[in-house]
């Protein structure tokens, strides 16, 4: 992974897969500096190179997303250093929960490879018959465990999402999370754009409110299609071409067997995935 940035005034203090998180140098300032980099992640490796302006798209679609929804969230207010004033949010500090908030409203990836074994999506049956990228009765609260840097995230059941953080929390975190996907789910719609799924991350705050954070229904976090091709394509790669780096993911299944570290990406997928996500913000922010 690239080493984080040098700002003045800011203290680097972690670096996940995509974001790079800074601490003030003023000890009174506990807020947070959330930096999106143009880091691209597949099969939990940092690929190179990475997405050009991969993170201004991001931060500047989460931005969008935390002005429409109607939920706390971590945003606070203050300077940006101008050297990643596109790409960064400042946030407050919170204590982040381990669970990752996956809700999916249609039947694909994982949950389809799941559902063609077993009839179940993260354990929960479903009707017989459903076909890849079908939308579900109902959306689906598929919580996974938020695993350390390095190690897999795990799919897990609701009763272990309340065994980690409480019966109360873990209600609140399926019924905020199911609430957020239908008002989006309904926004995208409005754009020719259908959410299949998304996750979300949750932190408390010290008067113990419960807030959104990271990222919100960015490329990243979601899977978009286009509404028409769902409805009229004649294939699934048709029906769901998203938004996002699935052709990133395609090419590495089809030249690397995940063995070692992967190889470096094409110049024509790096510019084949930054327009997908340059086409989202276009369709959804104009």
């Amino acid at each position: 992974m690239s080493e984080a940035q040098s700002i003045p005034g800011w203290r680097h203090i972690y670096s996940g897969k995509v974001r790079d998180l800074y601490a003030s140098e003023d000890p009174e300032d506990t807020r947070i500096l959330v930096v999106a980099s143009d880091r691209v992640s597949a099969f939990d490796f940092v690929l190179s190179p990475g997405i050009p302006q991969k993170g201004e798209l991001l931060t500047t679609l989460s931005r969008w997303w935390f002005d429409r929804l109607d939920v706390p969230n971590h945003l606070v207010e203050g300077e940006i250093p101008d050297a990643v004033a596109a790409r960064s949010m400042l946030a407050m500090a919170l204590e982040m929960l381990p669970v990752e908030c996956v809700v999916r409203g249609y039947l694909t990836g994982s949950g389809w490879a799941e559902y063609t074994e077993h009839g179940t999506v993260c354990g929960i049956p479903l009707p017989a018959g459903l076909q890849n990228g079908d939308r579900l009765p109902e959306p689906l609260f598929t919580p996974a465990y938020k695993a350390p840097m390095g190690e897999h995230d795990e799919n897990i059941t609701f009763e272990r999402a309340v065994e980690l953080v409480g019966a109360d929390r873990a209600d609140e975190l399926r019924d905020v999370s199911l609430d957020l996907y239908r008002r989006a789910a309904a926004i995208a719609e409005q754009k020719g754009l259908i959410l299949a799924d998304t996750k979300f991350e949750f932190g408390v705050d010290a008067d113990g409110v419960l807030r959104l954070a990271d990222e919100a229904l960015t490329s990243d976090s979601s899977r978009y299609w286009d509404a028409e091709a769902w409805k009229s394509g004649s294939t699934p790669a048709e029906r769901m071409a998203s938004f996002d780096k699935q052709i990133v993911r395609d090419w590495l299944t089809a030249n690397w067997d995940k063995q070692g570290e992967p190889p470096a990406l094409p110049d024509e997928i790096v510019e084949r995935t930054a327009e997908r996500y340059r086409e989202l913000i276009e369709r959804l922010a104009g």
